[in-house]
């Protein structure tokens, strides 16, 4: 986690080291106003928008030990959206009060500025009305576990309506907790959430929960492009009705380590590249689709069947060729737990 710290007085250095120390092992950087030349603190020469705006980009939450007023205004011109924004937090600068003022949900303010407030033995203020009348927080819950939100404006409905009626659910896995205050097993009606790797819409009005569960095991002729390998991918998730933010991982065989179009592809979706031996795919349990072809080449009669169940559960997609790409998909075990 990485975190930006700003203090704007004396007495609030003094309470930004005690914040500090809370943060030891986490990266930090902190800042203070030039003129208290303060020791292990970088100046802040002219605070401006051009200042603020790369840590805003960088950090995971920006602390300010000061009023709300200064970190409304220092952040304002920077604010995006509840999907990308940090968490940012005020601490007034005799540590009484720590107030989540961004992304206290998704962000993981709320969470952050309970524990801060717990080791500075202040008062958290949380304003959120999910929190305050003790209500299941859809999108807070969603981002703990790494679940991909599909509709924001969904989860601030889904917020609205919890607040007064209960709120069915339905999902794909199974849910293996008691239900959360406010929600109802249910798969149809005017709104609700739906827990799925697929794009489902068994609502009127879904908040679609996608969880990354889902191995892309990839095989391919040599030398194929990366658009080649998008478009084959593309086909098999859209005739599969599969989501693409449910795909955690690719994998294939090591020959394919340095396939450009493959690692390119990769990059492009923002997925880690996993490749296993000949050998660790041979080894692996199962019937798969075999090519005479594709062993004589690689050693192993299939290759992304077996690379995509290597670590999952379940095969979902077995082999589908396109233009020189064979494209598998394959599940991780993954329950509905709600904490």
């Amino acid at each position: 986690m990485k975190i930006a710290l700003f203090a704007y007085s004396r007495q609030g250095c003094k309470t930004a080291r005690k914040v500090l120390e809370y943060f030891k092992d986490r990266e930090i950087q902190a800042f203070t106003m030039e003129r208290f030349s303060e020791p292990g603190f970088a100046p802040i020469l002219r605070p401006s928008p051009s200042f603020y705006g790369p840590l805003f980009s960088w950090a995971d939450a920006l602390i300010f030990i000061g009023s709300c007023g200064i970190a409304v205004r220092e952040i304002a011109p920077h604010v995006k959206s509840k999907l990308t924004d940090p968490a940012v937090i005020a601490v007034d600068e005799l540590g009484g009060f720590v107030v989540p003022l961004l992304s206290g949900h998704i962000g993981g303010g709320n969470a952050l500025a309970l524990r801060l407030a717990d080791f500075l033995g202040a008062t958290p203020v949380i304003t959120t009305a999910t929190d305050i009348n003790r209500k299941f927080s859809v999108d807070a819950w969603a981002a703990r576990q790494g679940l991909y939100i599909a509709s924001l404006s969904a989860a601030k409905h889904i917020s609205a309506r919890i607040l007064e009626a209960q709120v069915p659910i339905c999902s794909d896995f199974p849910i293996v907790t008691a239900l959360p205050e406010g929600t109802a097993e249910g798969a149809s009606g005017e709104i609700g959430i739906c827990i799925s790797c697929g794009k489902r819409e068994p609502f009127s009005e879904t908040l679609l929960l996608v969880p990354p569960v889902l191995h892309l095991g990839i095989g391919c002729r040599r030398g194929i492009p990366c658009q080649t390998i998008e478009d084959a991918v593309n086909l098999v998730c859209r005739e599969n009705g599969i989501h693409p933010k449910a795909i955690r991982q690719v994998a294939s065989i090591d020959l394919k380590a340095d396939e450009a179009g493959l690692l390119e592809f990769c990059e492009k979706r923002g997925l880690p590249a996993v490749f296993y031996s000949a050998q660790e795919l041979k080894s692996l349990p199962g019937e798969f689709t075999p090519s005479e072809r594709v062993l004589r080449v690689t050693g192993v009669d299939n290759v992304c069947e077996r690379a995509a169940m290597m670590g999952a559960e379940t095969l979902l997609v077995r082999k589908t060729a396109m233009n020189g790409v064979t494209v598998a998909i394959a599940q991780e075990h993954w329950e509905v737990r709600f904490e």
